[in-house]
């Protein structure tokens, strides 16, 4: 079987490569490697994420879940530096790079975990969860990133989804709906979907 981005010790041989890219005006630096997802630049759909993200009105931390080598994460805690932000991954190449990126552009309002979807976050409770789900992981997965979702927000508190509509953005905003009894479109661009529900 074929390696893939959620794997959690990526075998592919580490070429680590350095860039820059602008989220939400602002210039970051990010190394990637093979065995992480859009290693490459940030891929449209986490920029459509980050680029949208708004603070929820309630206080709390953040969680950028299968954050990958943290550019969602990273934006964020730039973005808002009272808050504390946990970037979570399953893939440990992923982690050390989000680590790693974290601290060439001076954001230390985070905290990194290894962790298979919310596994190693027990006891947790966010204001806001984003994620830009593994969607070659399956639906069964990616539906309980958000059943797991739904039971770490804090009431008021708020999920972030975005997906392709090719990729399942219909069925993830009818399970969204039946969780959470609500589900707003915050932004639809070249088929991606980016979907907010409220914990009430």
């Amino acid at each position: 079987m074929s390696e893939h981005y959620f794997s959690k010790k990526p075998q592919s041989k580490s070429s680590p490569k350095k860039w820059r890219y602008s989220l939400r005006g602002r210039e970051y630096t990010f190394l990637s490697d093979y065995g992480v997802f859009s290693k490459n630049e940030v891929d449209f759909g986490s920029r459509l994420l980050a680029e949208n993200f708004k603070a929820p009105p309630i206080m709390g931390d953040f969680l950028d879940l299968g954050c990958g080598y943290g550019p969602i994460g990273i934006s964020m805690a730039d973005n808002f530096r009272d808050r504390r932000v946990v970037l979570a991954d399953v893939n440990e190449r992923a982690v050390l790079l989000a680590e790693e990126n974290a601290a060439v552009n001076h954001v230390s309002n985070i905290e990194i975990v290894q962790s298979d979807r919310l596994a190693n976050l027990e006891g947790w409770r966010f204001a806001a969860i984003v994620t830009n789900p593994p969607i070659r992981a399956g639906k069964t997965i990616v539906h309980s990133m958000f059943e797991d979702s739904h039971a770490s927000l804090l009431k008021g508190g708020r999920l972030w989804v975005v997906i392709q509509k090719k990729q399942g953005a219909p069925s993830a905003k009818a399970k969204l709906e039946s969780l959470f009894g609500n589900v707003e479109v915050i932004a639809k661009s070249k088929g991606y979907f980016l979907f907010v529900s409220v914990k009430q």
